[in-house]
């Protein structure tokens, strides 16, 4: 019985109608499910509500941490599980996650994560031993970072065992829009911090980051979604 579990999960959201139900159901076990939704036009807040989960509408405005950090202000919990909304808790990961904030001297805990593309799991290339602060203490630390976020925990961190499911763009052209959609955000940052790049930087750079991640992290062996 997870019902007592202090912890609220927050899940930023847009156009989610595909994925939210799975999510939502995934971290039941939470006291409070947040959705913190950027204008979405589809069913996202029909199905939100039809799980008792609470929907806040709050414009994203390009930047991630801003909407994470909006969502930790108004979270009612001391311990904060984010998650994307096409991610899923497994059911090793809920036991840890309940058993980890229990602990007095921990802040913030990394989770792993498995990516399933086209429907296959990827065991190798970039992501094959990542790991990020998803579980935390609301109030020893904050988002940073307009894309790509790292959430920043004072103290001290652990690691759970248990993974995230991952299912990012199940078609390459949800693939190909995301890219773009991202790549637009970290260029208007680093523009605003002043950052410029050449033209052969970038031609060197994207080349040598396919070579690292297909051969040398041994992407080719995912097959084709490596």
């Amino acid at each position: 019985n997870y019902k007592n579990t202090m912890i609220t999960a927050i899940i930023l959201a847009k156009n989610e109608e595909k994925n939210i139900q799975r999510c939502i159901s995934s971290v039941a076990f939470c006291d409070e499910v947040l959705i913190i939704d950027d204008g979405s036009t589809d069913t996202t807040k029909e199905i939100v509500l039809k799980n008792n989960a609470k929907f806040v509408s709050h414009e994203l405005r390009g930047n991630f941490s801003q909407q994470r950090n909006f969502a930790l202000s108004i979270a009612k919990n001391d311990w904060i599980l984010f998650v994307y909304a096409d991610e899923v808790v497994s059911d090793k990961l809920r036991d840890e996650i309940v058993q980890g904030v229990n602990a007095d001297n921990v802040n913030g805990y990394y989770i792993r994560r498995h990516d399933y593309m086209f429907q296959r799991k990827l065991e190798y290339g970039e992501f094959m031993n990542k790991k990020f602060i998803r579980l935390g203490r609301k109030n020893k630390g904050n988002w940073e970072g307009a894309v790509h976020e790292s959430w920043n925990i004072q103290g001290i961190t652990a690691v759970l065992l248990g993974d995230l499911s991952h299912y990012p763009h199940q078609t390459l052209s949800e693939f190909l829009a995301e890219i773009n959609f991202y790549t637009t955000l970290r260029a208007e940052e680093l523009y605003k911090n002043g950052s410029t790049a050449s033209v052969f930087s970038i031609l060197s750079y994207t080349k040598a980051k396919f070579i690292q991640t297909y051969f040398f992290k041994a992407g080719f062996l995912d097959g084709t979604p490596g």
